[in-house]
């Protein structure tokens, strides 16, 4: 694999990693996969659960949890750490402005179209922008909008495609529908991206994201013309993720009819793992009587189904009753539980594999 690289950052493997909340991508995850010469990831969904006592420090807690996770990752290791930071978090601005002044390597921000992230940069920064996307139209929007509003334009941008975990930036008949996959959109998305890269002279790498799981797949997605690739759910099953070890054993145990679609209170259809607490779900079992953490500004508790925080915190621990695993659409292929080092050369060695074979067959 060529090395990635994103303004004067060199990502010596094209690997980012995804972040994952509530809990599951922290420091020490994210320092592992950049110890491994990707970019690891902090997720800032929720911190301010993992860091307060109480409802009312929630946003407060959530600052000082992300400063803590930074400077922990970045006293693990002395490569790329990115934080990713949700549009549709009501502390959204909060997140930005901590990690910038934190001075991490990346940001990532999708689950809306991040319009106004180059104001939170100052003159200083050396922090990177990069918007996570999911179709062309998508770039353009936050292109015309970043050049016109600040005179800036993404460092790198990732496509993410509808086989993701987590939220997705698709209708729900969107999902399967073959003119939406990941390699339909990426194409339309690298020639978006060229015509700002030849306006304006700025190089704008494109990233894949969404149901990569394999050296294979890797493969088959860098031959479409991205520059590096974006992987969640294969670092789900690793010693260093910091999810609970019940919260893995979830990933092994699903078989491919366990991964389905579910309604979010954010407002986007999500991708997740079936179990006990999305069966009471759809019974209509679980509703939120109160909001304690206005987190998500789109949500709105007296329509909602459950509180989407705590169900995922809750999945965090390993507590399935009152909570569930996001997930992508591969995460039944998991079946152990490896270090971040084994599972990156295993990546590697399929990747190699199969470019080794196609040489071999293209010779023949």
């Amino acid at each position: 694999m060529k090395s990635l690289q994103i303004g004067d950052l060199t990502v010596s493997l094209p690997i980012i990693q995804g972040g994952m909340g509530v809990g599951i991508s922290l420091s020490g995850l994210a320092s592992a996969v950049a110890n491994e010469g990707g970019v690891g990831v902090i997720s800032s969904a929720g911190l301010g659960l993992l860091y307060s006592k109480s409802p009312a420090e929630y946003c407060a807690a959530s600052i000082r949890g992300l400063k803590e996770e930074i400077r922990k990752a970045r006293a693990k290791t002395q490569g790329i750490i990115g934080v990713n930071v949700m549009v549709a978090m009501s502390n959204f601005a909060d997140m930005i402005r901590t990690a910038v002044a934190e001075k991490v390597d990346i940001v990532f921000s999708g689950a809306g179209l991040p319009l106004d992230m180059p104001a939170f940069l100052t003159r200083e920064s050396r922090t990177k922008l990069v918007p996570i996307v999911s179709s062309s139209r998508a770039v353009r929007i936050i292109c015309e909008k970043w050049k016109s509003n600040y005179d800036y334009l993404p460092d790198a941008v990732v496509v993410e495609g509808p086989k993701a975990g987590g939220h997705l930036g698709y209708k729900n008949d969107q999902i399967d529908d073959e003119n939406f996959a990941l390699e339909t959109t990426v194409p339309q998305v690298i020639e978006t991206v060229r015509q700002y890269e030849e306006k304006y002279g700025k190089r704008i790498p494109v990233i894949a994201a969404g149901g990569i799981y394999t050296g294979e797949d890797i493969y088959e997605i860098m031959k479409l013309g991205v520059s590096g690739v974006q992987l969640g759910t294969k670092f789900v099953t690793t010693i260093e993720c910091d999810a609970s070890p019940l919260f893995k054993q979830r990933y092994i145990d699903a078989k491919p009819e366990d991964i389905r679609i579910i309604a979010s209170p954010v407002g986007m259809p999500g991708r997740a793992i079936d179990g006990e607490f999305m069966h009471l779900v759809d019974e209509g079992k679980k509703h939120p009587k109160s909001c304690p953490f206005n987190c998500i500004k789109t949500c709105d508790y007296k329509k909602s189904p459950y509180c989407i925080m705590m169900a995922l915190y809750n999945a965090s621990k390993g507590n399935f009753n009152k909570g569930y695993a996001f997930a992508g659409a591969k995460a039944y292929l998991s079946k152990k539980i490896t270090s971040v080092r084994e599972t990156v050369r295993s990546l590697i060695e399929e990747y190699n594999n199969r470019e080794n074979g196609e040489k071999r067959i293209s010779i023949g």
